[in-house]
């Protein structure tokens, strides 16, 4: 059996609407949809399954890490995966050069062996990355937003606000595999598992999810000048930023932590955590 997935709350309450897009390139039409509101059971459900069934994800970002935070290496190897982007960021597909729309096969090698993040002592596995700065403060006001109207969040004029009146730089102390350095005046040090977060942002051109041995990669924003922040910022969603170096650093490695001296908002594949003064990432 081959059982479509997919969350009804997703997509402003529109996830089946979304999801049954899905047929249209299914050319077997024996199928179930799965409707995986926050109190399904993924654990009993997957225990159900057999090697022959199959599983289309439909949903965004968010649905895929929700999963693969709920389910054991063991268990997303169990049956064949396969991915179907509806989100409005679709992150890990245009990290694939995929598009919303498309169907990717076979995801299962890219959602194993992920690496994990620590905030306030809970531990999350990241499929694409964990923003802290002026991004996790985006996903804030763009939480914030969403209850209050079902109009499309613009996540790049709240950035732009935020680097201009909002958001205030921070004192960043960054460990990468044990040796520490504070950066000064740093407007976001997001650790990334693959190349893309935020709706297109490309904060780390150069990483790859599958690369062994696996790295994160960290990338250290910070300038003085609000105006030199907000000339670069744009260049991120073409990854031209790593060009500024005395604004951009890149760093690699397998055990990162940053830390800030004030609470910042922080995501983990866009869900927000708030008040966060550090995280702890690891391969």
């Amino acid at each position: 059996m081959k059982y479509i997935l997919y969350n009804s709350k997703a997509n402003n309450s529109h996830g089946y609407e979304s999801a049954k897009e899905v047929e249209k390139l299914l050319k077997d039409k024996d199928f179930k949809y799965v409707d995986m509101l926050e109190d399904f059971d993924y654990g009993k459900f997957w225990s159900s399954l057999s090697k022959e069934d199959e599983i289309i994800i439909a949903g965004g970002d968010g649905t895929l890490n929700y999963m693969v935070n709920h389910l054991s290496d063991e268990e997303i190897q169990k049956v064949r995966i396969d991915y179907f982007p509806t989100g409005t960021g679709n992150d890990f597909a245009a990290d694939l050069e995929k598009k919303a729309g498309d169907l990717l096969e076979d995801i299962g090698k890219y959602l194993i062996n992920l690496p994990t993040v620590t905030v306030k002592d809970k531990e999350y596995k990241f499929l694409n990355g964990v923003g802290y700065g002026i991004d996790g403060y985006c996903c804030e006001v763009g939480d914030e937003l969403r209850l209050k109207s079902t109009k499309e969040i613009n996540y790049t004029a709240i950035a732009i606000k935020g680097l201009l009146f909002k958001f205030k730089p921070v004192k960043a102390t960054v460990t990468i595999d044990g040796e520490t350095k504070i950066h000064e005046k740093v407007w976001l040090t997001p650790c990334m598992n693959g190349r893309k977060y935020g709706g297109g942002m490309i904060p780390t051109p150069k990483q790859d999810r599958l690369k062994e041995p696996k790295t994160l990669s960290v990338m250290v924003y910070k300038t003085k000048s609000k105006l030199k922040a907000l000339m670069v910022f744009p260049k991120i969603f073409e990854g031209k930023h790593v060009e500024k170096e005395k604004v951009v650093t890149i760093l690699t490695g397998q055990n990162i932590h940053v830390s800030f001296d004030r609470p910042c908002a922080l995501q983990v594949d866009g869900e927000t955590i708030t008040g966060v003064t550090e995280y702890s990432a690891r391969v």
